[in-house]
């Protein structure tokens, strides 16, 4: 009878706290910026053209759609490849999985204790003995055996009222927390695949300098045999044959460092994979097997904090630290509670449950801090303080959003403006070279002048494969900047 007039107390409880207002302030999304552009950055147009490997123009497209895969639009089967390595094998996407995990159960957790009541059951065996020369007995019994045994079986139940709802703005807190942990989730998966990118960029990149430095290297092995032909026969000086090896000799020293930069970002893409340095992966990149996509798109200011993962996650911070406030205001409030109980006790464990033996309470009560050296205005202080530094972030977070999308913007422009010099500048070198060669080995020009001409070839070069691999690093950087296409993958990606 008692236990079945708690239930009904605590289900009136739960259907007044349900239809209550819970304090504090209600969560409203940050306004989008409403800027139409990025300012100077061309946001629409087609890059400008050269010849060779990453030369083609790019077409910006406002309002195209971003593929979950976007990596798959430079048809490398090597690199997609690698990008599936990576998202299986990097235990940093591991670890934010797991994180997510963690804050779904917390939040299940959190959500377990906002309607339903607290029961715990127990069960206890005591052997005693009675004081013999008391007035009182504690048993009723007489006193010939003053030793007894007794056995209790509670039930117990208790409940908290969320009466000015500071129980359901922790929910809120934890459901926004499961948010922003989800897009960190999505953020490094995106960061992750980017990064492999331009990993895989930059070792082509170093691959085609150094190319261009053993080509170099080969001709003026063959000056060297060239000069010290002449110098055997009488046409050329001692001096010339030393300035011309000493030229080839400047030339070796840039390989090691090249070298060097390759291993380093091999060993950076080994570990992407989630591997150690002794298991690099087979796959290997060279500027001419990539395909520089010819349509990338362009997405307006109030479309990007929408798609960036990073402003998302700030977002529901805001949100959680929102929540946060009116769990603070109501911990100032009176706190209620509703318990009860029931049981049976007996001096014989067969006699419990038996006639006489039950037991029951219920009781309700309210607790208000009357003084605490303004503990809990401190507290609800701190965050409202919380809630001005997540809001300062967000809206760092969405300029730093914006600012990426832009100078990924004008380092298309421009580094398509500099590939187009830098071929134009590497072909004229080239031409340069090979005539002052043949001058050279005319003896029309001067051992300086060739080796000027040599100098100015081998910089050439080299700028051209830096300039190339720009262009696929941009290329990269505006997929990112943009979003990386995450709302176009299977939901059960960030899971």
């Amino acid at each position: 009878m008692g236990l079945s007039l708690t239930l009904r107390m605590l289900a009136a409880a739960a259907v007044t706290v349900a239809a209550g207002c819970a304090v504090g302030p209600n969560f409203h999304r940050p306004a989008p910026p409403p800027d139409a552009d990025y300012g100077h950055a061309p946001a629409q147009g087609t890059t400008a053209a050269a010849p060779g490997t990453g030369g083609n123009a790019q077409q910006l497209i406002g309002g195209m759609d971003i593929p979950g895969e976007w990596w798959e639009l430079f048809q490398s089967p090597n690199l997609t490849a690698l990008i599936g390595q990576a998202l299986k094998g990097n235990p940093n996407l591991d670890a934010a999985r797991a994180a997510l995990r963690q804050a779904h159960d917390l939040y299940k957790a959190q959500r377990a204790t906002l309607f339903s009541p607290t029961v715990q059951g127990s069960f206890s065996a005591l052997r005693a003995k009675n004081p013999v020369d008391t007035l009182a007995n504690p048993t009723n019994l007489p006193q010939e055996n003053p030793y007894y045994n007794l056995f209790t079986a509670q039930l117990d139940l208790s409940y908290m009222p969320d009466v000015f709802g500071g129980s359901r703005r922790a929910l809120e807190a934890s459901r926004a927390q499961v948010e922003a942990t989800r897009f960190e989730l999505i953020a490094t998966y995106v960061t992750l695949s980017s990064n492999v990118v331009t990993t895989a960029v930059q070792e082509a990149s170093l691959r085609g300098q150094i190319a261009a430095t053993d080509r170099l290297l080969a001709l003026q092995h063959q000056l060297t045999d060239t000069v010290q032909h002449q110098q055997a026969i009488g046409t050329a000086s001692t001096a010339d044959l030393l300035l011309q090896q000493a030229t080839e000799a400047q030339t070796t020293a840039t390989l090691p460092p090249l070298q060097k930069q390759l291993g380093v970002t091999r060993d950076a893409l080994t570990a992407l994979l989630g591997r150690l340095p002794a298991q690099e992966p087979a796959e290997t990149f060279r500027l001419e097997e990539l395909t520089l996509p010819s349509e990338l798109p362009v997405s307006l200011p109030s479309k990007v904090i929408e798609q960036r993962p990073d402003v998302r996650q700030a977002e529901a911070n805001l949100h959680a630290a929102s929540a946060q406030v009116g769990v603070a205001l109501a911990e100032m409030l009176p706190q209620f509670a509703i318990t009860a109980n029931t049981g049976s006790a007996a001096l014989e464990i067969g006699k419990l449950f038996g006639p006489y033996t039950g037991f029951w309470s219920i009781g309700a009560s309210l607790t208000q801090t009357l003084f605490d050296a303004g503990a809990l205005l401190y507290k609800h202080r701190a965050a409202e303080d919380a809630l001005d530094q997540a809001a300062a972030q967000y809206r760092a977070t969405v300029i730093l959003a914006c600012q990426n999308v832009a100078d990924t913007l004008r380092a298309l422009q421009a580094d398509a403006e500099a590939l187009k010099a830098n071929a134009e500048a590497a072909r004229v070198a080239k031409a340069s070279f090979e005539l002052v060669r043949q001058q050279y080995a005319n003896g029309s020009v001067s051992l300086v002048a060739l080796l000027n001409a040599e100098q100015t070839y081998q910089q050439a070069e080299i700028g051209l494969a830096q300039a190339q691999a720009n262009r696929y690093s941009d290329t990269a950087g505006l997929f990112q900047a943009l979003g990386g296409g995450w709302w176009n993958l299977p939901e059960a990606t960030f899971k």
